[in-house]
């Protein structure tokens, strides 16, 4: 896997973190594999929208799975500050993504995103919960003796890769992490395509200067977007008041439109439409040693789109510390979803969506 997957702010300096100026990152990337690589929107078909079409394909899936990059998300995490599990059978997977040609990104620093998805103990439903990448938390020091202290919650890779993620999630939410999987968000633009495009309905008029087609304008309404316009959508925050929150609702619209594009347009069980939608995808996935993408499309083979469910970690608002930007958490309300999730209770979940 290439740098790509280095999460930092967008207005880090190339291979520094954005909260500590002038502290180079240290810690190695995982080697690129050769090979067939799936997107992480792959992933989530497969997993969310799999049915009869993953018990035919279990040997193409299966060859699928293996070429995926692994990575070691758990090494070093110690297991005596990690929350316990409270519903054996229920599964929680960080998501960290990336975007390396979003045309705002400058000098190798990246956009990221930090989701904690949650899948029920009985798998009839999922819950994708964003947490903003400027959230300010307790960083847990690394076992190199970074961090330790407060800062934005994406700096907790540059301090310590993947495994300092998972104890500043775990830390941050009382919610263990069960797997991980790194994506490249930038991926979705072949993955659009290959299904022909994706029906977004743009809440607000508004243009952007940050495409790489020069400005792009979008009128308010429902609209077909191919892959380019799709990302230009979702990258898109200056022109909203509030920033990061209306990227992180456009990455969800995206996300949701193209699983129902992949259902209503039977991908999955169609096996040359489901080779050339693989075959689109250009960018790379990894997950943890001990994720099976296979194993866990066979139990959630009956889950449709319908019931996948987007949210955004309750915050109390933006504000600064020092000469940063930052967001500072709702900790009542993150306390009372994410208290939730580890009881597995879906119903109260869904009760803070408003759903």
């Amino acid at each position: 896997m290439s740098d790509r997957h280095q999460l930092a702010d967008s207005d880090a300096r190339p291979g520094f973190s954005d909260v500590e100026p002038g502290e180079p990152v240290r810690h190695k990337a995982p080697r690129r594999r050769r090979g067939r690589r799936i997107a992480l929107i792959v992933l989530l078909v497969m997993v969310l929208l799999a049915g009869g079409g993953a018990l035919a394909g279990g040997l193409y899936y299966r060859s699928v799975d293996k070429s995926i990059e692994r990575v070691d998300a758990f090494e070093g995490v110690p297991e005596e500050s990690r929350p316990q599990v409270e519903v054996k059978g229920a599964m929680n997977i960080m998501i960290l993504g990336s975007d390396s040609r979003d045309p705002e990104s400058t000098g190798g620093s990246r956009s990221d995103t930090i989701i904690l998805a949650h899948l029920p103990k009985d798998r009839s439903s999922a819950q994708l919960i964003s947490i903003p990448r400027d959230t300010w938390t307790a960083i847990p020091k690394s076992k190199e003796g970074r961090g330790g202290r407060d800062a934005k919650i994406n700096a907790a890779y540059a301090w310590g890769g993947v495994p300092l993620m998972v104890q500043t999630v775990e830390k941050f939410s009382g919610v263990r992490v069960d797997n991980v999987a790194m994506v490249d968000f930038a991926g979705f633009k072949e993955i659009i395509d290959a299904l022909g495009g994706v029906e977004i309905d743009v809440e607000k008029g508004f243009s952007t200067n940050y495409s790489l087609a020069g400005t792009r304008t979008f009128e308010k309404g429902r609209q077909t977007m191919n892959g380019a316009a799709a990302l230009d959508y979702a990258r898109e925050r200056h022109a909203f008041p509030d920033g990061d929150f209306a990227r992180i609702r456009h990455q969800q619209q995206v996300i949701k439109a193209i699983l129902d594009k992949a259902a209503s347009g039977g991908v999955m069980t169609n096996p040359a439409k489901l080779n050339s939608f693989v075959r689109a995808t250009s960018d790379s996935v990894a997950v943890d040693k001990s994720l099976s993408l296979v194993d866990l499309a066979m139990e959630m083979r009956g889950l449709r789109s319908g019931n996948l469910t987007f949210f955004t970690c309750p915050v109390k608002g933006t504000g600064r510390v020092g000469s940063e930007s930052v967001v500072f958490p709702d900790p009542a309300r993150a306390k009372t979803l994410f208290d939730a999730v580890r009881r597995d209770s879906v119903p109260e979940i869904l009760a803070m969506s408003g759903k």
